[in-house]
């Protein structure tokens, strides 16, 4: 393979929102970059479970219900 045609790939530190850090090889910045989270398992309701409820900005959900209505009852 030709050696210039792989991206550099090197430790970084990964910080999570609660500060806690640990160190993996990628492909982000320069050696020893630290990438900050603003969003993580610890804090994303899709790792915690959180409401499922969905936001209807604007009514899109309900035209979109109104539009569909009878389109998969049976």
């Amino acid at each position: 393979m030709k050696k210039e045609g792989h991206p550099d790939y090197h430790w970084i530190t990964v910080t999570l929102t609660d500060g806690t850090s640990y160190k993996t090889r990628s492909t982000y910045g320069k050696a020893d970059a630290v990438l900050n989270l603003d969003i993580d398992p610890r804090t994303h309701p899709a790792w915690t479970g959180g409401t499922g409820q969905l936001l209807d900005r604007g009514g899109r959900v309900s035209r979109f219900n109104n539009k569909f209505a009878g389109f998969l009852k049976k």
